[in-house]
């Protein structure tokens, strides 16, 4: 059996996965952070996108709103808010999501409202991505 962490991915709503991982790659304000077993110490803070994870050679997909990673050499706890795989995701809903988000883009708004539709547009985009790969 290949090397594995301790992985849990928890939402606000629900334990989304707990067990067993070989790699884990998470969407940060730079791009990609990749984990695997016996990594460094470190905590990340994770950005709405597509979350990969890799469990008996297998590589499965979420879509993830922001939140932070704990990584230690032996296990990983992503905290999100939102976590969904690709087959939960509604695209009609996603898309609409994204066009309303647009939309408010568009328009003059104040700086709040501004990063707030910056951040609707970016989980929806995440959401889009992560169901057109399923």
């Amino acid at each position: 059996m290949e090397d594995t962490f301790y992985l849990e991915i928890i939402t606000v709503a629900r334990q989304f996965y707990i067990g067993p991982a070989e790699a884990v790659i998470l969407p940060i304000q730079d791009g990609r952070y990749g984990v695997l077993p016996r990594h460094e110490t470190t905590v990340a803070a994770i950005v709405p996108g597509e979350l990969k994870y890799k469990i008996d050679g297998q590589w499965r997909l979420a879509a993830v709103s922001g939140g932070f990673a704990e990584i230690t050499p032996d296990y990983v706890v992503v905290l999100i808010s939102s976590a969904e795989h690709p087959e939960e995701i509604d695209i009609k809903r996603a898309e609409a999501a994204r066009q309303r988000a647009e939309e408010r883009l568009r328009h003059k708004q104040s700086v709040m409202e501004y990063y707030h539709s910056k951040a609707a547009l970016a989980r929806a985009m995440a959401r889009l991505k992560t169901r057109g790969r399923k």
